[in-house]
């Protein structure tokens, strides 16, 4: 089933924000400067993080990644909450059905955008790249690629829902 990628940013744009907003952290975090953000917007991209460069490969690189690693935390700990009257105790009331929505829209949005892999690449390319970084980064940008080239297949959605509903449901069967 096809459906605009449009339609799609937009019924989950707050996945989009935190994405951006993750950027925006690691910026922070490693004390790049930030020039200009846009957290969400009618057009594509849906949001962007210009900056200047960090001062080692490695920073770039986890400014890159950073939606990764929050969006998936932020997801799943939005989603637990809802997992007990939802997976447990079959009583769920609206509310628990939109933090539910709100794990799978900001876990979706994980995935780095093709442009932060080239980002990556850019800096592997040169010689002064430490190895540990060129051993690190290069499996990211194929996964990044990777990812991309899945959400044709609704990788991203399935990555949203077993981060916000699976991750959620095994924790509260684990504790019961």
């Amino acid at each position: 089933m096809f459906i605009p990628g449009f339609l799609i940013t937009w019924a989950t744009f707050p996945g989009v924000i935190v994405h951006e907003l993750a950027h925006q952290l690691f910026c922070r975090l490693y004390k790049v400067p930030v020039f200009n953000v846009v957290y969400f917007r009618l057009g594509n991209p849906a949001g962007y993080v210009l900056h200047e460069k960090a001062e080692s490969k490695w920073q770039n690189m986890m400014i890159s990644i950073g939606p990764f690693i929050v969006n998936t935390i932020l997801g799943a700990l939005i989603a637990l909450p809802a997992a007990i009257p939802v997976f447990k105790l079959d009583n769920a009331n609206l509310l628990d059905f939109i933090l539910i929505y709100l794990g799978v829209s900001i876990a979706m949005h994980a995935f780095p955008s093709t442009g932060d892999a080239q980002s990556i690449w850019h800096d592997l390319k040169n010689e002064d790249t430490p190895l540990a970084v060129k051993i690190a980064g290069y499996p990211i940008i194929g996964l990044i690629y990777a990812g991309a080239l899945g959400s044709f297949f609704w990788l991203d959605l399935a990555y949203g829902v077993a981060v916000a509903v699976g991750l959620p449901n095994l924790i509260v069967n684990l504790l019961a």
